[in-house]
């Protein structure tokens, strides 16, 4: 018996996550910091230099180890039954536009830095509620996924915490239209199956 890295994207993403906190630990707080956070809109940044990466980079950046394995546990849990279902190519660019969003979201719109996977957790969460969705039917553990998510972050916009829910929840928006397409495109999918084919059979 052998172990097999059955998840390769979600996996890496998880070792960089960790290696990257470990490093933060012996290295200039300001060195991680200008790396793996993306900042606020009340402060400088330029979209066309160097620093533009961090628009992605910054998921891999974690405050604490509470904050790193409170996502490594939902991103290990959910994650591999997303890349096995979806491919690994799919779940990557599905994390790097979501981090992508993410982050001129909060350059734009938020007035303070970001860090951490937290983002990535919720669309790998909304995109998972998807996974059941059929012709002509919306199952109900979608609406509830939606309706608990939703309400959580809304109500902890207003508690005073150091949590950017707002970015949370364009996470989950980036889960739920990943989810959305995906359900169209397998339908279409089933439909050009089931149309039936030119009988090109010779009969003798």
């Amino acid at each position: 018996m052998k172990i097999r890295y059955n998840a390769p994207v979600i996996l890496t993403f998880s070792l960089a996550s960790l290696a990257i906190f470990i490093v933060s630990r012996v290295i200039p707080e300001e060195t991680y910091y200008s790396l793996f956070t993306v900042p606020g809109n009340n402060m400088p940044f330029n979209f066309f230099s160097l620093s533009s990466l961090r628009l992605v980079s910054y998921v891999l950046g974690h405050a604490s180890w509470e904050h790193l394995i409170g996502n490594l546990s939902f991103i290990l849990l959910i994650g591999p039954v997303l890349e096995e279902k979806y491919g690994s190519g799919r779940i990557l660019i599905m994390i790097l536009l979501t981090a992508l969003v993410t982050g001129v979201f909060n350059v734009l719109f938020l007035s303070g830095p970001s860090l951490g996977a937290s983002g990535i957790v919720f669309m790998l969460v909304l995109l998972i509620s998807f996974t059941n969705v059929k012709k002509g039917e919306i199952p109900l553990t979608l609406i509830a996924v939606i309706a608990v998510f939703v309400t959580k972050e809304v109500f902890n916009m207003f508690q005073p915490n150091n949590i950017n829910e707002e970015a949370h929840l364009v996470g989950g928006l980036c889960g739920g239209i990943f989810g959305f397409f995906f359900a169209r495109e397998k339908k279409k999918f089933k439909e050009s199956k089931a149309m039936p084919q030119d009988d090109l059979t010779v009969k003798w």
